[in-house]
């Protein structure tokens, strides 16, 4: 494997993630407290709880986690689940298991950078754009006119970071009957699943219909619940699975146990969690699409399919570098500049940035943006 590259994102958060005043691009959901959560455990899991001892867990994890999480998905058991110390780890791990340097890869762009970067670093890959001026569509044919004899891998992300987008399931459908034909294995990212719009528009999970799908999810976003650094991998193939695990072995070994309690909790109280999470969505898209249609000169907006982010374009004339990078200065009001998802495998979005909209507090960091571009239009 060769050097990675710098993690643009992770570096950009490192810097300012904890220091801005309006965390503003966010991804994840409002987080609930331990009080909140052991409330809505069951006495059962309660016990669980205060009896637990620290010791080592399972390496694909524990029996009442994978069970809890099998029962997300329509046909899979506990035996299709490989839990990882959050989604990250099962990105790497699933990129080293299924690549090798004679292998050719495809990757939806915009995306999350380790989708593209891991299996750059070890083998030949393309990026097929979702097209901005198409509502983010996916154009299926230039995708299959990019497979090439030796593609092992699509990698997919829908709900898509950073724009939302959610491609209809007739496209997901073709997708799967070209890689089947083909013999290529589909890993979705689907950790922004659940938290959609229009229930309508719900994608059926990969490796539910596709037996060389794989689908990555975790607590970090839709759960809104990353402190507990839980994700997991879902697939038919029971071979593929063992290798991961072993691969694991390597790395973070197994779960923090605490975690794995907490997110059974979770995952067993998740149509409470997940309404509450849809309200903050809803509140707060009526705030945000209120203030872009204010500010039609300065943003196009289109309000996402799914997640709690969006990827308007800023049309101010100095750029949104400058935007961006004037707004934390001076309001302390984080957004994160298209830059950041800036592809090595294709063309990237210019001018555009991350909001979330996920958090409880956005409505303050949006006044900032007011303050800001009021003072700005002076």
């Amino acid at each position: 494997m060769t050097l990675l590259p710098d993690f643009k994102l992770e570096t950009f958060f490192s810097r300012w993630e904890f220091n801005a005043k309006y965390h503003m691009c966010a991804s994840d959901m409002e987080s609930v407290s331990m009080v909140e959560l052991l409330d809505m455990a069951s006495e059962n899991d309660k016990k669980k709880w205060h009896e637990l001892k620290l010791g080592y867990t399972e390496t694909f994890g524990s029996k009442e986690l994978r069970i809890a999480i099998s029962k997300t998905y329509d046909f899979l058991k506990e035996k299709n689940i490989l839990t990882f110390s959050g989604a990250e780890e099962g990105i790497f791990v699933a990129m080293q298991c299924l690549l090798n340097k004679q292998d050719h890869a495809i990757v939806i762009i915009p995306n999350y950078q380790s989708v593209e970067t891991l299996p750059s670093s070890i083998c030949d890959v393309t990026g097929v754009a979702l097209d901005p001026n198409d509502n983010w569509n996916l154009d299926i044919q230039k995708l299959k006119d990019t497979i090439k004899s030796n593609t092992r891998l699509i990698s997919i992300n829908f709900p898509n970071n950073p724009t939302g987008k959610v491609i209809s399931e007739n496209t997901l459908n073709t997708l799967i009957s070209i890689s089947r034909d083909k013999g290529i294995y589909i890993f979705s990212d689907e950790i922004y699943r659940l938290i959609e719009r229009d229930k309508s528009k719900r994608l059926t999970q990969i490796s539910d219909i596709y037996e060389r799908g794989i689908s990555l999810n975790g607590m970090s976003k839709s759960y809104g619940m990353p402190g507990l650094r839980i994700g997991w991998i879902a697939s038919q193939d029971e071979i593929l699975l063992k290798k991961m695990e072993h691969t694991k072995h390597y790395l973070s070994i197994c779960n923090s146990a605490p975690s794995e309690i907490l997110a059974t909790i979770a995952l067993h109280a998740k149509k409470e969690i997940l309404l509450r999470n849809h309200k903050i969505v809803n509140k707060n898209l009526q705030i945000l699409n209120n203030f872009f249609a204010s500010n039609s000169d300065l943003f196009a907006w289109r309000e996402p399919d799914g997640g709690c982010i969006g990827f308007p374009k800023y049309l101010g004339r100095e750029g949104v570098e400058i935007f961006c990078e004037r707004l934390i200065k001076e309001k302390g009001v984080l957004l994160l500049p298209s830059r950041i998802y800036q592809s090595d495998c294709g063309p990237s979005p210019q001018n555009h940035f991350r909001i979330g909209y996920g958090r409880a507090d956005m409505e303050e960091g949006l006044q900032g943006i007011k303050h800001f571009i009021d003072r700005k239009n002076k």
